[in-house]
């Protein structure tokens, strides 16, 4: 079974790809099941619905972008798997872009749609952004490391409905030198100890591939610790934006658990999860 459980497409704000393109490729690879995640991020974007309330004066200088338009996304997602049943099994999810002081926001959002999968994910924090370099901006690296890992333990501490952490160590993308797992392994075992405990899972995202980092993402140190840790719930996502990224180097990774020691990777509904043998 190929399950591809990070994907994105024109409901995102930094994609431009059909819907129903993903699915097509899905079947054309031989996926067996996919689920969407597009982007929510409280702090620098606006739900539709809040922005129609803005006066004009606010609406033309509002510059911010703008998250899933909740009830068309979920509503497609119905209508593809109606169209592609039984060809391809589709999963609903969103990836919450989360901060400590958006966590309020995210639990209206829970509460109002029934959903199979949430990645947790930490793109910003203070909304500055990673890739921009604003949040590392007159940081060291320790500081700023420090910080994210942080940033993802506060939020997991507070906020649970949710099913794996998105791309753990997603600030290597932004270090060079990378930086080394030993600096951070304390604040990264509190946080796979607090996930264990709590029932959730981690993720591989397979991007690491796309961006030519020098390891997984996360880090094989990380998921060896996870799995002496007692972690079991994984799934596999490519983060991909664009049809012909899908799947990629999915089974590779179902490999590279096995070699660890993982058993199952995991799949969800109705925010259960599922295990698959590897």
């Amino acid at each position: 079974m190929l399950a591809d459980y990070h994907v994105h497409t024109e409901y995102s704000d930094d994609s431009t790809e059909d819907m129903e393109n993903i699915v097509k490729k899905a079947i054309e690879i031989k996926l067996d099941e996919l689920c969407f995640s597009d982007h929510v991020d409280y702090g620098i974007k606006l739900d539709v619905d809040d922005f129609i309330k803005l006066n004009d004066q606010e609406k033309a200088s509002n510059k911010r972008l703008f998250n899933v338009d909740y009830p068309t996304y979920f509503q497609r997602i119905k209508e593809l798997q109606e169209k592609y049943d039984g060809q391809v099994i589709i999963k609903k999810g969103l990836e919450f872009g989360m901060q400590i002081h958006t966590i309020p926001q995210f639990k209206k959002l829970y509460d109002r749609y029934p959903i199979d999968f949430i990645i947790l994910s930490c793109h910003q924090v203070e909304d500055k952004e990673f890739w921009t370099y604003d949040f590392q901006h007159g940081k060291t690296a320790d500081e700023y490391i420090s910080r994210y890992y942080q940033e993802i333990y506060d939020c997991i501490t507070l906020y649970k409905d949710y099913s794996v952490l998105g791309h753990l160590d997603m600030i290597q993308r932004y270090t060079t030198p990378r930086y080394p797992f030993e600096k951070s392994k304390e604040i990264i075992t509190k946080i796979l100890k607090q996930v264990i405990k709590d029932g959730k899972g981690i993720e591989v995202n397979t991007s690491s591939f796309h961006y030519k980092l020098s390891d997984l993402m996360p880090e094989k140190s990380i998921l060896q610790l996870y799995y002496e840790l007692g972690g079991k719930i994984i799934t596999v996502g490519s983060d991909c934006h664009s049809a012909d990224r899908l799947g990629d180097h999915i089974a590779y990774i179902y490999q590279e658990l096995k070699e660890i020691g993982f058993m199952y990777f995991t799949t969800f509904e109705n925010m259960n999860p599922i295990m698959h043998q590897l």
